[in-house]
């Protein structure tokens, strides 16, 4: 920490040259009518954002994610305000988790990139990271840079397919509040207490996250002793390996023709609402040394970034249920984009073998690298350890003060700090914007 803090000063410098590029706020120009482009297979499809008037960068920007609807994600209408061409599209499996191959993904993204690239005076693509689109593209870069021996091997769940040859690499990645993948989340999700999966109601009171006497409240915030969290959390990855067994088990029964069906096997997982940092503002509170925050004046500050992110307490509620609480999947949609081997489900996780993985995807990736992570998230955290594991030499990374995981002023952490965060999506896209102006696509 304290050789951090040493390079302050010099930090400080740097800030306050990329503050004065903060002033940048681009033509007036707004998006009025994007522009549908349907791909292959039928379910995938795009919208094409351009700006109304003005000059046209020759960056343009693809925002994808493994199952959203990104077709009117909020930076599509932000940068082409900017002057930037933005292609959001919808993947092949479009709001169906159950259907996800995730490996498969990256033949959409090919599909967006070759498009972009035909545009009139495109010559730079840009691939946006958002949330759950964070592994999806970190994994198409890694995949592009460095062939499908990245995504093959006896350590992975999965194997990608030879089909991922040749991918078009990408000239640069942009994480938005990139999660570090959906393996990781379901990970980090799992109610720990469950005694046996085919009876979920079966609990452990000791490790119940929802149980009072164990730190639970209710009503806000919830406090658990360390030696509760690192029971937690190693009992999460515990359960989590035994579910790999278990699909394995069945896949392996499933090859042999042992199986009701032959390609393919629900798989269904019980209580996943346990995720402690929804509940627990101690739990990932924020960056581990000081970062770049961008206040909501524009003003740039090095500092440890804290949260402020409030607490949701529904959680308790929903980890019961069927419709919130459960995964509907299937062997394949489990294995390749829900699971991941580890001891501990934040400190001690395998990165790698699981393909859907941001922090083992970018250490494969030397293309420049912009991290933005939303003062009003719980991804803080892990946006700095994408950070500290890229392998890119021109990479940055950022903290918007008080924005959401959607790219918004966060309301109730104003009614918390008292602060506004009025200017959270103008600061974020005009420090976007200034980055991919800035020399490094020419």
């Amino acid at each position: 920490m304290r050789s951090d803090l040493s390079r302050g000063a010099r930090a400080m410098g740097a800030c306050a040259a990329v503050l004065a590029a903060l002033s940048f706020s681009g033509p007036a120009q707004a998006q009025s009518e994007p522009r549908y482009v349907p791909f292959q297979p039928s379910a995938t499809k795009g919208a094409l954002y351009r700006p109304d008037s003005g000059p046209t960068s020759h960056v343009a920007f693809l925002a994808i994610h493994r199952t959203s609807n990104f077709m009117n994600m909020i930076g599509n209408a932000e940068l082409a305000k900017r002057g930037f061409i933005t292609l959001g599209m919808n993947p092949r499996s479009d709001n169906n988790e159950a259907i996800v191959n995730f490996e498969n993904v990256a033949l959409d993204i090919k599909q967006g990139v070759e498009y972009l690239r035909k545009q009139p005076g495109v010559r730079k693509v840009v691939l946006i990271g958002f949330s759950g689109g964070g592994p999806a593209t970190s994994f198409y870069q890694a995949v592009a840079e460095n062939g499908v021996s990245y995504c093959q091997g006896p350590g992975k769940l999965t194997q990608c397919p030879d089909s991922l040859k040749d991918l078009p690499k990408a000239d640069g990645l942009f994480l938005l509040d990139a999660h570090p993948g959906n393996t990781i989340n379901a990970l980090r999700s799992l109610n720990p207490a469950v005694i046996d999966e085919n009876d979920p109601s079966k609990l452990d009171p000791a490790l119940d996250p929802f149980n009072p006497a164990n730190g639970f409240n209710a009503s806000g915030h919830s406090v658990y002793s360390q030696e509760f969290l690192d029971r937690y959390f190693k009992a999460q990855a515990a359960r989590m390996n035994r579910l790999i067994d278990k699909a394995q088990a069945m896949r392996a029964d499933l090859a042999a023709g042992k199986m009701t069906t032959t390609d393919d096997a629900p798989f269904i997982v019980y209580r996943n609402r346990a995720r402690l940092m929804d509940f627990s503002m101690s739990v990932h509170p924020g960056s581990m040394r000081p970062q770049k925050l961008i206040r909501d004046d524009g003003s740039i500050s090095l500092e440890p970034v804290r949260s402020v992110r409030v607490a949701l307490t529904q959680n308790a509620r929903l980890d019961r249920t069927l419709e919130n609480g459960t995964m509907f999947l299937t062997l394949r949609s489990f294995l390749s984009a829900n699971a991941i081997r580890a001891k501990d489900s934040m400190v001690d996780i395998d990165w790698c073998s699981s393909n859907n993985s941001t922090p083992c995807a970018v250490q494969r990736i030397s293309a420049p690298l912009l991290i933005a992570a939303m003062g009003g998230h719980y991804f803080i955290a892990d946006n700095e350890i994408h950070y500290d594991l890229a392998a890119s030499k021109d990479k940055d990374y950022v903290v918007i003060e008080g924005a959401v995981h959607g790219q918004t002023a966060c309301e109730a952490c104003s009614k918390i700090t008292g602060k506004s965060y009025a200017n959270a999506t103008k600061n974020l896209y005009d420090y976007v914007a200034k980055w991919a102006s800035a020399g490094r696509f020419d």
